[in-house]
């Protein structure tokens, strides 16, 4: 399923979420390609470094930025950047340029310190060594946020080869957060790309984060989506 528009309009130019996907490609290509091992290995997040198992390249409080911005291979970048792109402007349009900002990063921190939770009470010792990267986990964050903003919104879909469907929001990401649930209880800890750990638990945790912080922030009235789209799932 590849999200090709939400239909939503957004009131203002989001300046934030086009500065984030030109620093993730910035990284992309002027650090990364020339040398991705080496950056991979550099500046990913390890969860051993947070239970001071591991001595890895860089400390864990800078690495879980820094591998915000790292992605393994073209794919990745470009299924991310997609979601952000889609998602992350009205998310913004919600919030508010600053707010915004902050709320992608602490997002990003509680995906990072989720999935470093379920590694090291659950993996083994290899497993806290293997480096997590990608802005996914900060991106899931925005979708939580999305869900509780325009669960209304229809998300036209490509189903490869050749269907286009357009499900209700919540319908849309109610079905991509049960999938990191399943994947994630069933093959997080063995699952490696690129020389990443594919961290599913991060998305869940990214998700619900957005998803939690975003209701109460509405509720407090410190967030306010468009009219016409919120509606609200069954």
């Amino acid at each position: 399923m590849l999200p090709l528009s939400d239909g939503v309009r957004a009131r203002r130019f989001p300046v934030v979420n086009i500065t984030l996907i030109v620093a993730n490609f910035a990284v992309w290509l002027l650090y990364e390609l020339p040398h991705l091992n080496s950056a991979v290995y550099h500046a990913s997040f390890y969860p051993c470094a947070v239970a001071g198992a591991c001595q890895a390249p860089e400390p864990w409080g800078v690495s879980w930025i820094t591998s915000m911005f790292l992605h393994g291979s073209w794919d990745h970048i470009l299924g991310n950047m997609l979601f952000l792109a889609i998602f992350g402007k009205n998310v913004e349009d919600a919030y508010g340029p600053l707010r915004y900002l902050v709320f992608y990063f602490a997002g990003g921190f509680a995906a990072t310190m989720t999935q470093a939770a379920m590694t090291l009470w659950f993996g083994t010792a290899q497993d806290a060594r293997v480096p997590s990267l990608g802005a996914s986990g900060a991106i899931a964050a925005v979708l939580g946020a999305y869900f509780i903003l325009y669960p209304g919104s229809r998300v036209t879909t490509w189903i490869f080869p050749v269907f286009v469907v357009r499900p209700p929001a919540w319908v849309w990401l109610g079905l991509w957060f049960l999938y990191q649930l399943i994947e994630g209880s069933f093959g997080l800890f063995n699952a490696q790309a690129n020389g990443g750990g594919v961290a599913f638990f991060a998305h869940v945790g990214g998700f619900v984060f957005g998803l939690v912080v975003t209701r109460l922030l509405v509720r407090a009235g410190q967030v306010t989506p468009q009219a016409g789209y919120v509606g609200s799932p069954p």
